[in-house]
């Protein structure tokens, strides 16, 4: 059995950085759901938020969660080609939703690598 160690980072500087990341996951989906879909927003809005489950992922890595860590690249589905998948599914409109929930959940995770480490993505 393999033993992960869950890092928490103390609520300094790099805590507050992963307190706003995770606040935006669940924020910027937000966005779209309201003024793309009023109609059906709370259901559109829980099909963007199934691109958090792509996370799952990090149950694959030791430790499951480290705040230095560039999420893009590393976990298997934050990789490049399962990002050309998700920017497709966005082409067709029965998978639009949840690709586009995908894309955005990428492009914060971008973001972040970007703000804690100066990187878009983990080469390698």
């Amino acid at each position: 059995m393999v033993e992960h160690n869950l890092k928490i980072p103390s609520l300094g500087y790099s805590g507050t950085v992963v307190i706003v990341h995770l606040l935006l996951h669940f924020l910027v989906p937000l966005l779209p759901a309201l003024t793309l879909y009023r109609k059906n927003w709370l259901v559109s809005y829980g099909m963007l938020l199934a691109g958090l489950l792509i996370d799952v992922d990090h149950l694959l890595a030791d430790p499951i969660y480290d705040p230095g860590r560039c999420s893009l690249g590393f976990h298997p589905l934050h990789t490049a080609i399962p990002i050309v998948v998700y920017s497709l599914l966005m082409l067709f409109p029965k998978t639009r939703l949840i690709g586009m929930g995908l894309i955005i959940h990428v492009v914060l995770d971008a973001i972040d690598c970007q703000v804690t480490g100066g990187i878009w993505y983990t080469a390698g």
